[in-house]
């Protein structure tokens, strides 16, 4: 362990490093965040609008900004060096679990305990686009490194792949008015510019965590199953199941078994366990 910082809030509910600069940010249960330099384990400021805790952060690659979101239902977008928040989006109505800020175009992706993943354009401060096909809370969402695509793990036992290419299509640069992002909003809650790709079943429990791998075709998923699983995307048509392409499986007293389920598609693994401790 490199250094370890201590709050007083009992419960840290998210951490984000900063792209470029020795930071980190921590999101807390009493509903502040904290900037972090781990280098100096020195504590560099603190945020405190939210009204309850706070589950997820993201730094932006580019922008002095940072997003956070909570059990109060908001995004709020802020710039760390004039150490304000700069606005609010309000939309979701439930506990907002994560925010991810894209690294092209001006979005964020949230996920909520109101079974949605909601688009925003940060720069015009609305909501482009409602993802809606899970019936449970979703615990995460991020955006593809390259891909039109986002990834999304629920408590439903499903990951889903959404193609959100028309999205990006649709997408008008900064110097476009306000009216033609309002016109172009109206468009995008009729479902066509975000489809399901994929439909990911095979966890037996609750799904909190999926993501995608940075340059290879794959998908990692952990769940309340105790298992992880390994996933490659394929061209298989939309809300088509995959099955995964290896499993690690935590076991009591701390032994931990993988699969290899077979390529053809059975659902009986090749299993290797690993010694013993």
């Amino acid at each position: 362990m490199l250094t370890k910082f201590e709050t007083k809030s009992n419960r840290v509910k998210g951490v984000a490093f900063h792209p470029r600069r020795p930071w980190i940010l921590a999101s807390l249960h009493s509903g502040v965040v904290q900037m972090w330099d781990y280098r100096m384990g020195t504590l560099l400021n603190r945020f405190d609008e939210h009204d309850g805790p706070v589950r997820g952060v993201h730094f932006h690659k580019t922008q002095p900004l940072f997003v956070s979101g909570g059990d109060d239902y908001k995004i709020k977008v802020w710039n760390y060096k004039t150490h304000r928040c700069l606005f609010t989006l309000h939309g979701h109505l439930d506990y907002i679990r994560t925010v991810q800020f894209h690294d092209e175009h001006p979005w964020i992706v949230s996920a909520s305990d109101d079974q949605t993943i909601r688009i925003w354009n940060w720069q015009s401060r609305t909501c482009v686009a409602v993802l809606t096909g899970h019936n449970h809370y979703v615990i995460c969402a991020s955006f593809h490194p390259k891909e039109d695509l986002v990834v999304s793990a629920s408590l439903d036992q499903t990951v889903r792949v959404w193609d959100i290419g028309a999205l990006r299509k649709k997408s008008v640069s900064p110097a476009d008015d306000i009216m033609r992002l309002t016109q172009m909003n109206t468009d995008m809650f009729g479902g066509i510019d975000a489809v399901v790709k994929y439909v990911l079943e095979g966890h037996d429990r609750g799904v909190n965590w999926a993501s995608f791998h940075p340059t290879l075709p794959l998908i990692v998923s952990g769940a309340d199953d105790r298992q992880v699983k390994l996933w490659r995307m394929n061209g298989r048509s939309r809300g088509g199941g995959t099955n995964p392409l290896a499993t690690a499986s935590a076991r009591d007293g701390g032994r931990v078994g993988s699969g290899l389920w077979m390529a053809m598609g059975t659902r009986n693994p090749i299993t290797r366990r690993s010694r013993p401790d």
